[in-house]
């Protein structure tokens, strides 16, 4: 109980903030609209595997574009800052609040573990910041609805890093959908599969270091803990923090966002889920990890139909990533691997409206080839001068996180789970069926 009281009191000084900053953010006090023949100034919060990921996306983008410089980067663990810093050739530093409070500074990347996502996020949006925020969008459905709800006070930029979501095969799936192609949706689904001989997460851990080293083994192990429950230094938990529920869901949100964002971009209008259960369990990799390495997720939806994913860490086969209609199928995904891009989407017409079908587009089966798009971070970096509302926006992803989230919480509760659209919030108890569903 103490340990949710700390954690919702770090959240409520952080809105707090929010509401106080508004304001200021609104004035534009530390960061203006960019011009559009500027680049732009970016700070990076994380740069472990993958923010340094991010910052060598960015040097590649700013390389072919001249539409962006890295000025400064941040991490607790000294060796990330310092060799992210000279990589950068900018300024590096442990406390990332050294990033915010530069003026200079338009817009961040966040690459931290989970459970700082949200709170890294609020105050740089009231800081005048627009946002790369690396998926999952937070730890909590709580956390999402209060970013989202800062994203629209602020009126910043906020990009959730699912790349995939910019891959084109989703857009023309959502034509194919409004066009009525399919029917009526029935369910979608999807998966993630891997097979991780020496146990998914388990990264490499740096020996030396801790919160005793010195010079680059420093790491500031109070900070990184945040708001989560105060532990003594752990390097599995630091270095492996997905296996962890207090800083990660694993599976749900390591992966599967990967799928229910792209799958709202799918059904023309995110949505919030009516009904989730989350099933699963620790099958294969017994080392003292939390999560579990095969894991399900099953969610109504108010509008009238399902979404089915499965995953595994200890086996790497897919099913299909296909929406399925009345009338028709399409598949988006014929692997499964929903970060993998095709070439092109296939709809294919059930056995009662195979003729309909064919009268209208002279085949049986039919192929939309997908076409080429700005990827995920160039979409944020054109939006933070447009002032477009970029691919992955606040509202889609809090919707996304809403289902994720409520899959863990049900499998650690093992119970289902329902979702109070008008409060916006998840509970145990069964609403009114005839309310529930449209």
């Amino acid at each position: 109980m103490s340990d949710k009281l700390k954690r919702r009191e770090f959240m409520k000084q952080s809105v707090t903030a929010a509401g106080a900053s508004v304001v200021l953010a609104n004035r534009n006090v530390h960061a203006q609209v960019v011009g559009s023949n500027d680049r732009i100034n970016i700070g990076m919060i994380g740069v472990g595997g993958r923010g340094t990921d991010l910052l060598r996306w960015v040097q590649e983008i700013a390389k072919a574009k001249n539409n962006a410089q890295i000025v400064a980067v941040a991490d607790v663990y000294k060796k990330r800052s310092r060799i992210a810093s000279e990589a950068a050739k900018c300024d590096g530093y442990v406390d990332y609040r050294e990033v915010l409070n530069r003026k200079d500074v338009d817009a961040v990347i966040i690459a931290t573990p989970d459970h700082w996502h949200a709170p890294l996020a609020i105050e740089a949006l009231n800081k005048g910041k627009d946002v790369y925020l690396e998926k999952p969008m937070t730890h909590t459905a709580e956390e999402a609805k209060l970013v989202y709800e800062t994203v629209e006070k602020t009126k910043r930029v906020l990009q959730v890093g699912s790349q995939t979501t910019s891959s084109d095969q989703w857009w023309q799936a959502r034509k194919a959908i409004q066009s009525g192609m399919i029917g009526p949706l029935i369910m979608s689904q999807g998966s993630y599969h891997r097979n991780s001989v020496e146990g998914e997460w388990n990264w490499p851990i740096d020996a030396s270091a801790g919160p005793e080293g010195k010079g680059d083994d420093f790491i500031d192990w109070k900070m990184w803990l945040g708001s989560a429950p105060t532990r003594s230094f752990n390097a599995d938990r630091f270095f492996r923090f997905r296996k962890y529920w207090d800083y990660s869901g694993g599976i749900a949100t390591d992966l599967f966002y990967h799928v229910v964002a792209p799958l709202n971009i799918c059904w023309g209008e995110p949505q919030f889920p009516y009904r989730v259960v989350g099933m699963g369990g620790i099958y294969a990799f017994k080392d003292g990890r939390e999560v579990p390495d095969t894991f399900m997720l099953c969610a109504d939806y108010a509008a009238g139909h399902s979404m089915v994913l499965s995953s595994s860490m200890a086996n790497s086969t897919h099913i299909p990533g296909l929406i399925r209609g009345r009338e028709g199928t399409i598949t988006m995904v014929p692997n499964g691997q929903f970060e993998g891009r095709v070439e092109y989407i296939t709809v294919t017409p059930e056995r009662i409206s195979k003729n309909k079908f064919k009268d209208k587009y002279q085949t049986i089966e039919m192929k939309l080839e997908v076409e080429p798009r700005e990827n995920h971070m160039e979409n944020f970096l054109r939006c933070v001068k447009t002032r477009e509302k970029p691919v992955l926006d606040a509202l889609t992803a809090y919707k996304a996180m809403v289902a994720i989230y409520m899959s863990v919480k049900s499998y650690r509760e093992g119970k289902v789970l329902f979702f109070d659209e008008r409060s916006q919030r998840i509970t145990d108890q069964h609403p009114n069926p005839s309310q529930a569903m449209k």
